[in-house]
């Protein structure tokens, strides 16, 4: 039985090919002193023999299981042991395998939800399981994509007991609609000292006042304790790329509020703060004593 002509030697695009990589794949090994520069032949081209095939069949097997070539390189030349590689490649194929399943997860939930509610954290998403499909509005998840950014998941599970008793409550939907627009309203040609901020930050309170009275009375607070330990069971899952504090995070979210409307939030917080202390808010000298509610109406 003959043999097939088994050549002494093989032209760069014949190894490339045995060993299942590319002329310039392996043009850049002799680049980066992977691999050693082979003779030529008379017609000036490179050929490769044995120990080259098997350098390159080497190469490609350590290449293909993720291991850098730099790595490589110095693996072959004795300078590290090749067990450090393989350490740090589990570690960043583990970080790998993490991220896959962390995606996989938000699809599932994506797919499960039909609706971007889906992309949220699990701890939104849960706190929200069993609210009656449509009820929820797009304005309402742009809020809880904020407020988890700012505040995280735990923020954005608590504040998605607000959006349980809108969408549950067509009255307090409909002052909480009546409450946007007018807040709308207050753009550049209303005065920050407008009698009408004061007027509508105390019709807010009034509003979220009433939203805190109806969570409690759905018993939603009494969940809370659940919430928390299941806030510090997916606490490492649940943390963004990039953190940052809340403040910071605040500073970074554009809203193109006029200054009455700044005024009106800063107004609207220190009477919550007040009624939830039992202090008694400091009201402008410039304003009225007793606000007419038909002002705040004029706004809408």
């Amino acid at each position: 039985m003959h043999l097939p002509a088994i050549p002494r030697w093989v032209k760069i695009g014949d190894a490339a090919a045995f060993t299942g990589t590319t002329p310039r794949a392996i043009r850049h090994y002799h680049a980066i002193g992977l691999l050693a520069e082979p003779e030529r032949g008379a017609d000036n081209r490179r050929r490769y023999g044995y120990d080259d095939m098997i350098r390159l069949l080497w190469i490609r097997k350590m290449a293909d299981a993720g291991i850098p070539l730099d790595d490589i390189r110095t693996a072959f030349a004795g300078a590290i042991d090749i067990e450090q590689s393989l350490a740090r490649l589990e570690e960043s194929l583990t970080a790998k395998a993490a991220a896959i399943e962390h995606r996989r997860t938000a699809v599932r939930r994506l797919r499960e939800s039909g609706n971007p509610l889906g992309l949220l954290s699990p701890l939104v998403t849960g706190r929200l399981r069993h609210v009656p499909p449509g009820a929820l509005r797009p304005s309402d998840l742009d809020t809880l994509l904020v407020t988890e950014r700012v505040f995280g998941p735990l923020g954005a599970a608590v504040q998605a007991d607000r959006f349980i008793v809108l969408a549950t409550q067509p009255d307090l939907r409909a002052e909480d609609d009546r409450l946007a627009e007018a807040e709308a309203a207050l753009d550049d040609s209303v005065s920050p000292d407008d009698p009408r901020v004061d007027t509508l930050a105390i019709q807010r309170c009034a509003h979220e006042t009433a939203l805190d009275s109806a969570i409690e009375d759905a018993g939603l607070e009494e969940a809370y304790d659940d919430l928390f330990e299941q806030y510090d069971e997916t606490a490492d899952e649940d943390e963004s790329e990039t953190t940052m504090s809340a403040s910071e995070a605040i500073g970074k979210m554009p809203y193109d509020f006029s200054p009455a409307r700044i005024r009106y939030e800063e107004r609207a917080l220190e009477l919550l703060h007040a009624q939830q202390h039992g202090d008694t808010p400091h009201r402008p000298t410039d304003q009225p004593s007793t606000a007419s509610t038909d002002n705040a109406d004029d706004i809408g």
